[in-house]
């Protein structure tokens, strides 16, 4: 039995603007200005045709569910332009050449910033669909009208054709109109961009469109995408905040990464983002602002797992399940006294791989690599470089724990080019 498949028609924007609009009667009304979408997943559907008319002073709006066919003119089942309105969009509902067309979107697949010079429809007996955005060179020429004469020359002088580059619709997520990026669809989109690509995004765009994309981001996303970002930036994008969004954002964020940035920060800022996170976070968030910067104590995070003695690995490990989440990076676990003295480390590896019932105290390596709270970059560097280690405790004159450094964290500092 044959299979009737309904054949695939497509249309480029540049070709739809500028064609006229023939009523029921033969009249011809006037020339598509701009067309009207609704923002819907998976792709916008276009909702009315933005017409002008040398009757009327101002654009009016037809609706799509008036159109009865599209050829080189587009009829419709309307007789006179007196039947018509002004435009009144609905929520969710934008024109597309002047939301669109010469705007930047970010391609959420390619992780760039892109420039929209055309828009590509797909035309179903449904309605009129947008598929996909053209951000290339050959998307302009046909926009003004002469792409038949750039394939003629490419034709005879290369034998080659300029290739439309297309970008799926549900890979692109425009940029200018705050409206567009607080809608949820732009939230799943740019969560899927690893937060170093965001962070690159974000640098190129001006203030005002980076502080829009910025804040369309939910928290978790918006608090990775900081850490990756250049702490001038950092700045400016908490600055915009208020002290509640700001430190919600902040709380999921490294400590050391947290404690830099609110160090960076105008004194008032940082005091009412302090007053609004969670006390024992902010603790140690104001502890590690105690610490030069270049110093261990400055470097470290302060979100460790650290287990008595007498634990077994198999607690150890249920522990781990729960708490983990909550640690910046978990390489080691650290064997400590009542008072936090520092007794011994255990690696991951070696937890995983010991006896359910050993004790860790049977485990743990007492050749610990540690740093003093006061040791400087250059020191620790040469621990890391010497022994090997992913990460390093930080302990005071006592052997006292405070805290951890991972090597991303001196990374940072001696070459934060490399450490972002």
């Amino acid at each position: 039995m044959a299979i009737n498949r309904e054949p695939q028609v497509f249309l480029f924007l540049s070709k739809i603007l500028g064609r006229n609009i023939i009523g029921a009667t033969g009249e011809t009304l006037g020339r598509v200005y701009d067309l009207t979408a609704e923002f819907v997943e998976p792709y916008p559907i276009v909702t009315g045709i933005i017409l002008r008319s040398t009757q009327k002073n101002n654009p009016v709006v037809l609706p799509w569910k008036d159109v009865v066919d599209m050829d080189q003119t587009i009829s419709v089942s309307v007789s006179s332009i007196k039947d018509l309105s002004v435009p009144h969009l609905k929520e969710g509902e934008v024109l597309l050449k002047d939301a669109l067309l010469d705007k930047q979107v970010v391609d959420t697949d390619g992780a760039k910033i892109r420039r929209v010079n055309d828009l590509h429809f797909l035309k179903t007996r449904l309605g009129l669909y947008l598929v996909h955005v053209d951000v290339g060179f050959r998307g302009l020429i046909r926009r003004v009208g002469l792409i038949g004469v750039f394939d003629a020359i490419f034709k005879a002088l290369f034998d080659y054709k300029l290739p439309n580059h297309l970008i799926q619709w549900k890979f692109t997520q425009p940029l200018s109109s705050p409206d567009l990026l607080q809608l949820n669809i732009a939230q799943s989109r740019l969560s899927q961009i690893h937060p170093a690509d965001l962070a690159d995004i974000l640098e190129e765009l001006d203030i005002k469109q980076r502080a829009a994309v910025f804040q369309a981001l939910d928290v978790e996303t918006a608090a990775e995408t900081l850490e990756e970002t250049d702490p001038k930036i950092q700045v400016s994008l908490i600055n915009d905040l208020n002290s509640e969004k700001a430190s919600d954002i902040i709380e999921e964020m490294s400590l050391s990464e947290a404690a830099d940035l609110i160090g960076d920060l105008p004194k008032a800022k940082a005091e009412g983002i302090l007053n609004e996170m969670e006390k024992d976070i902010a603790d140690d968030v104001k502890e590690l602002m105690t610490h030069p910067e270049l110093e261990a104590g400055g470097m470290m995070t302060t979100s460790y797992l650290s287990f008595s003695p007498t634990t077994t690995a198999r607690e150890a490990l249920d522990k781990f399940r729960r708490e983990a989440a909550d640690v910046d990076l978990v390489y080691y676990i650290y064997i400590t006294d009542e008072e936090e003295h520092l007794l011994g480390v255990i690696s991951l590896r070696n937890l995983i791989l010991a006896n359910a019932d050993q004790k860790l105290a049977d485990i743990m390596d007492e050749r610990v690599v540690s740093v003093k709270l006061d040791d400087k970059h250059d020191t620790i560097a040469e621990q890391f470089a010497k022994y090997a280690v992913t990460a390093i405790p930080v302990v005071d004159e006592n052997e006292k724990m405070h805290g951890t450094i991972i090597f991303k964290n001196l990374l940072e500092i001696v070459a934060p080019e490399l450490g972002k």
